[in-house]
C-alpha cells in the first residue's frame, strides 16, 4: 500500500480540546456531532456509522458563503494530519469551500494497516450521505489510496468532481503496473496534484492525451480529461529536500492555490 508518513504536519490531528460541546445533532448517516473551538477556526467532529465500521468527519465550514463541499480522505500510511490536508482545511473555507477531512473506519479504530480497496470503498460509500447533507455539490477527494477511492466511486455517488492528491499511478519502481484506468475512469472533472519527485508516479508519467492544461479548457470534452498541478521537488507526501530552492510554506501554497483556482472553475 502507499505510504503517507512523509506528509504529516507539525500541527498534529484535530484535537477535541478546550471543552468540546456535544450539540446532540445526528447525521443522516447515523452519526453524532461534536464541536470544538480552535484558535484558527471552529471545527465540528462527526462520527458516522458505516458497514465498514465507525468513520469520522472533521468539518471546516465556510459558513453561509459556502458554495461546495470538498471531502478529502487520508492515504494508507497516515491520517488527516497530513500537511496537504491541513493546509487545504486552513485555506479554502475563506473562499467559500467547506472542507470535510474524512477518517476511514480502520483509522478511527486504531489499526495500523489499511484494509482491501473494496472495504475502503464501503466505508466511503457509507459516509456519503453525511457529506451530501449540507445540500451542496460535493467534490470527492483524497491523498494516495484515498484518491483511488474517490476515483473509483465518483460516478456512482454523484460526485461533482474529484481531487487526487499524490495519486499512486504505480508502485515505486513498477511503472508497468499502472493505475491510470482508475484515474481516467472517474467520469467527472478531476484535478491531480502530484509531487515532481513522487516515486509513485512523476507528473511526466501520466497519460498526456487526456491532460487539460488551463482549468477552463473548453476543448477537453472527454470524460477522461484531467488537470494536473505539479508540486516542484515534492515527494509522495509533498515534502521537499532541504537543498531545494523552495521551502514547505511555498510548496503548500502551490497546492492550496492550485486547488482554489480549480475549484473556482467548477462553480
Amino acid at each position: 500500500m502507499t505510504s503517507d508518513t512523509a506528509g504529516t504536519a507539525k500541527t498534529g490531528g484535530t484535537a477535541k480540546t478546550g471543552g468540546t460541546a456535544k450539540t446532540g445533532g445526528t447525521a443522516e448517516a447515523g452519526g453524532t456531532v461534536e464541536t470544538a473551538g480552535t484558535a484558527e477556526a471552529a471545527e465540528a467532529v462527526e462520527s458516522v456509522e458505516t458497514d465498514a465500521g465507525t468513520a469520522r468527519i472533521t468539518w471546516h465550514r465556510a459558513g453561509k458563503k459556502a458554495r461546495l463541499v470538498l471531502a478529502v480522505s487520508h492515504g494508507a500510511g497516515g491520517g488527516i494530519e497530513a500537511r496537504d490536508l491541513r493546509a487545504l482545511a486552513g485555506a479554502l473555507p475563506a473562499h467559500g469551500v467547506t472542507v470535510a477531512l474524512v477518517e476511514q473506519p480502520w483509522r478511527v479504530a486504531g489499526r495500523k494497516l489499511a484494509p482491501a480497496p473494496k472495504t475502503l470503498d464501503v466505508g466511503w460509500r457509507g459516509l456519503w450521505p453525511a457529506l451530501a447533507k449540507p445540500g451542496l455539490p460535493v467534490v470527492a477527494g483524497g491523498r494516495s489510496a484515498g484518491a483511488r477511492v474517490a476515483c473509483r466511486t465518483a460516478t456512482e455517488l454523484g460526485a461533482h468532481a474529484v481531487l487526487a492528491l499524490g495519486f499512486p499511478l504505480h508502485p515505486p519502481g513498477r511503472p508497468e503496473r499502472s493505475r491510470a484506468a482508475e484515474l481516467l475512469g472517474a467520469g467527472v472533472p478531476t484535478l491531480v496534484v502530484q509531487g515532481g519527485n513522487d516515486p509513485f508516479g512523476r507528473p511526466g508519467e501520466f497519460p498526456r492525451e487526456f491532460l487539460r492544461k488551463p482549468p477552463r479548457d473548453p476543448s477537453a470534452s472527454s470524460p477522461a480529461a484531467y488537470t494536473l498541478v505539479e508540486v516542484p521537488y515534492g515527494d509522495h507526501g509533498f515534502a521537499v529536500p532541504k537543498r531545494a530552492p523552495v521551502d514547505e510554506e511555498q510548496t503548500l501554497r502551490v497546492i492550496t492555490d492550485g486547488v482554489r483556482e480549480w475549484v473556482a472553475s467548477l462553480v
